[in-house]
């Protein structure tokens, strides 16, 4: 973990914990498609297929009957977070990914890795994605 010691987590914008979260979701999803005994370029594809703004939308809701209190408010804030939405998406599943990837972000600078490994298990990619 390289989470720096005077960081307050509670401080953060959204934007920024969605920042880390978004790394933190890649570097899950590489690591489990690492497993698989393909090109590296067939990995790569499979993994746009999850880390896409669709793919983490339909992840949070699959998420959020489980999720705290304290979850749900931070994957709140990080959907009504401003910031532009790229035309590859649509406003709603961009917003809703950004909310996901907050609270990957908050939960990993938290240093929850049990609950954040937690939600992340229920992530399963494979090359067909």
């Amino acid at each position: 973990m390289f989470v720096e010691e005077q960081l307050n987590v509670e401080e953060l914008s959204p934007l920024a914990l969605a920042y880390v979260g978004d790394a933190v979701f890649e570097l899950y999803i590489r690591t489990k498609l690492a497993a698989y005994p393909a090109k590296v370029h067939d990995l790569h594809r499979s993994a746009v297929k999850y880390v896409q703004a669709a793919r983490q939308a339909e992840i949070i809701h699959a998420w959020e009957p489980d999720l705290t209190d304290e979850e749900r408010e931070v994957v709140r804030r990080g959907r009504n977070a401003k910031s532009g939405v790229p035309r590859s998406s649509g406003v709603a599943e961009y917003r809703y990914s950004t909310g996901m990837e907050a609270l990957l972000g908050f939960l990993y600078l938290s240093g929850r890795q049990e609950r954040l490994l937690q939600l992340l298990s229920r992530v399963t990619p494979t090359l067909d994605a």
